[in-house]
């Protein structure tokens, strides 16, 4: 029997399914997410894509990877994993390791206008941190974004 529960969880890990049975985005879904997201945001204006964005059950929520949207301040315009954030300035925001990801964040989409951060990050999946990694865009005065939970 323990034999067969080694394979059954074998299995599931190597297939990249959370405790949840949801499918682990990939960094590459990431990244493909967030040209989504850029590209609806120029067709549909701001106001409409901020509110696909937030919203748990839109088109810009995959499994465990969503959209997040910041200003240049570090405030939230749109968060499709948290949708409390919305609003707040989040600029000293720190991970389970105290590193200040979303000052990080800003300060990667001045210098080089686009790139991945590392961070620590609790996963609802399975309730606990784990480290992601976020691909992050500036398009216009905004930073668009998606981070994938690493395996």
């Amino acid at each position: 029997m323990k034999q067969l529960v080694a394979l059954v969880c074998a299995a599931v890990l190597a297939a990249g399914v959370g405790v949840a049975g949801e499918k682990r985005g990939t960094p590459a879904e990431a990244e493909a997410l967030v040209k989504r997201a850029i590209a609806y945001v120029k067709a549909n204006g701001r106001e409409k894509a901020f509110a696909e964005f937030s919203d748990p059950k839109g088109k810009f929520v995959e499994g465990d990877l969503y959209i997040f949207v910041y200003d240049m301040t570090g405030k939230c315009l749109a968060h499709g994993g948290n949708a409390r954030m919305v609003g707040k300035d989040l600029i000293d925001l720190k991970d389970a390791d105290g590193k200040p990801f979303v000052k990080e964040r800003v300060d990667l989409a001045s210098s080089a206008g686009k790139g991945w951060q590392n961070y620590k990050w609790n996963n609802p999946a399975v309730n606990k941190i784990e480290n992601k990694t976020a691909y992050i865009e500036k398009t216009g005065d905004i930073i668009v974004g998606a981070g994938a939970y690493k395996p």
